[in-house]
């Protein structure tokens, strides 16, 4: 096999440099001589249809002016009456404008503005010789004028001189025309070549990226499909520029990679199934322990309430019944038990409800949060009558939920605001508005109250399930509300908590997800474990 020329042996990147700046260089030439040629063009046409246009014009122009000395002259002599000079001024002093403007067109032609001076010499000697004299002459009326013959043949010099100026600046501008011309033609020339040149340089870039990349890449993408197919034992092996070449030694190394990873990944798999055996059969008996806690429910719910019923009846006849009769130790031990009693059925009919939240699996619908405050108030009316509470709200939404996990929540939160009251009446101020992320609206509620306050450090312990901040002799109940209020927001998909920046009384607040959004991703509970 031969060796590789140079060129085959330099990365793509120089390869394509050392092209791309050929072909730039030979760009660069012909924009240099295309620049040149056009400037060239563009200041032989201003000389034609500029400079030298402004000179013919005013040739003609200078002409006239002697013509009408010539007349201003020859009149004035002829005329009786002797009137004024001005034509004649006048065409002495156009005949200097007009030379002035040609001597600042022809400042860089010597041939011509030495004719151009011949003109303005030989005018000047018919008026000195002839126009100025007869002018005299005439004027003073005792004089004799020149003959005329010397006047004619003085005005014919100036009409040669202005002729030969003519034809003179008439043989120069066919000249320049000429050159003109012939810059056109090379600028044609040289766009002509350059479009034929960029053609050329596209045909060869296709063929050199077609040979140096693509070429190179299919192959390498035939070998790398060999290999996705299966055939892991496949080398991968591609001729081509260094890089590619080495991008070809990287997937055969990552190929000898996956081999080693595949026999890794196999043993884990191994290990996997026994793992994912004993995960059945962990879960198998956390079905089992799930069953005994709703088992457990059941007999709390049935078979432990109803000897408790029986232990507070008779616990309550003997206090009755046998009210006074004993001694006052007897007295204070039965109420000891009657009050035990009626605690523990509270707890245990408060633990069922916290144990049924999203595991019962209620039907959810559209819920009108207005409805479940009236609804939270009716059920509070006691309350509210003998406190003197004042509830308000703002125009509440309405959200996709369990209507009666709802309510117990609004109930919950307003009691907290009636029994946890200061000096003054209760007034409980329910509020809404929108909230969350975009991409994931959100409605956040509020419920403030002026009563006693909570502090801050205590923000996250008051929804621990049985945490009491006060005495049980200072505000009844078992603890559990506010646990309960948090487990219904979060099986709703919100979450609740303490606004300790709200300054006096307490203000919760509570997100529930916007109504579209949580009726799309709605779906039945999962049977869930009895978290006691």
């Amino acid at each position: 096999m031969s060796k590789p020329g140079w060129l085959h042996r330099q990365p793509l990147t120089r390869r394509l440099a050392l092209g791309f700046g050929a072909v730039a260089g030979v760009v660069a030439l012909l924009v240099a001589v295309f620049l040149v040629a056009g400037v060239r063009a563009a200041q032989e046409q201003a000389f034609v249809t500029g400079t030298m246009f402004d000179a013919v014009r005013h040739s003609t122009m200078r002409f006239q002016a002697v013509l009408d000395q010539e007349t201003g002259a020859r009149g004035y002599a002829l005329s009786p009456t002797k009137g004024p000079l001005a034509p004649f001024r006048a065409g002495v002093a156009d005949q200097r404008a007009s030379s002035r403007a040609i001597d600042g067109l022809l400042a860089g032609q010597p041939a011509l503005l030495a004719a151009s001076h011949r003109v303005d010499a030989a005018a000047a000697t018919w008026r000195q010789e002839y126009a100025e004299p007869l002018i005299a002459a005439a004027g003073s009326g005792a004089g004799t004028l020149p003959p005329s013959d010397a006047g004619k043949r003085l005005f014919d010099e100036v009409r040669t001189a202005d002729q030969a100026y003519n034809s003179l600046l008439l043989t120069e501008r066919a000249a320049s025309a000429d050159r003109l011309e012939a810059s056109t033609r090379v600028v044609l020339a040289v766009l002509v070549s350059g479009l034929a040149l960029a053609g050329l340089a596209l045909v060869v870039v296709a063929v050199t990226l077609r040979r140096w990349v693509t070429t190179p890449i299919a192959r390498l993408g035939e070998e790398a499909r060999v290999v996705r197919l299966g055939d892991l034992d496949h080398a991968v092996r591609v001729d081509g520029p260094p890089e590619l070449s080495a991008l070809a030694r990287d997937i055969d190394l990552m190929r000898l990679g996956l081999v080693e990873q595949l026999y890794e990944v196999d043993a884990a798999r191994q290990e996997v199934e026994a793992s994912h055996e004993a995960l059945a059969a962990q879960a198998e008996d956390l079905r089992r322990s799930n069953r005994d806690l709703e088992q457990f429910a059941y007999v709390a719910s049935h078979d432990l309430q109803e000897p408790l019923r029986k232990v507070a009846s008779f616990c309550q006849l003997l206090q009755h019944r046998y009210s006074g009769q004993l001694d006052e130790r007897a007295d204070q031990y039965i109420a000891f038990a009657v009050d035990g009693a009626k605690r523990m059925q509270a707890l245990i009919n408060d633990l069922l409800a916290f144990s049924r939240v999203g595991r019962l699996g209620g039907e959810r619908s559209e819920v009108a949060l207005e409805d479940c405050v009236e609804q939270a108030q009716r059920n509070l009316a006691v309350s509210i009558e003998e406190s003197g509470a004042v509830v308000t709200h703002e125009p509440l939404p309405t959200v996709w939920g369990e209507a009666p996990l709802l309510t117990a929540l609004l109930q919950n939160l307003i009691g907290n605001g009636i029994k946890f009251r200061s000096a003054e009446p209760p007034h409980i101020h329910i509020g809404a508005r929108r909230g969350g992320q975009e991409g994931a609206p959100e409605w956040e509620l509020q419920c403030s109250d002026n009563g006693i306050g909570i502090e801050a450090q205590y923000a996250d312990r008051i929804f621990v399930i049985f945490q009491r901040l006060h005495a049980r002799e200072d505000y009844e109940g078992t603890g559990i509300g506010l646990a309960m209020a948090k487990k219904i927001v979060e099986h709703h998909g919100g979450r609740i908590w303490l606004d300790s920046t709200g300054g006096r009384g307490t203000t919760f607040r509570w997100t529930l997800p916007d109504l579209d959004r949580a009726a799309a991703t709605a779906s039945t509970p999962s049977e869930g474990a009895l978290h006691v």
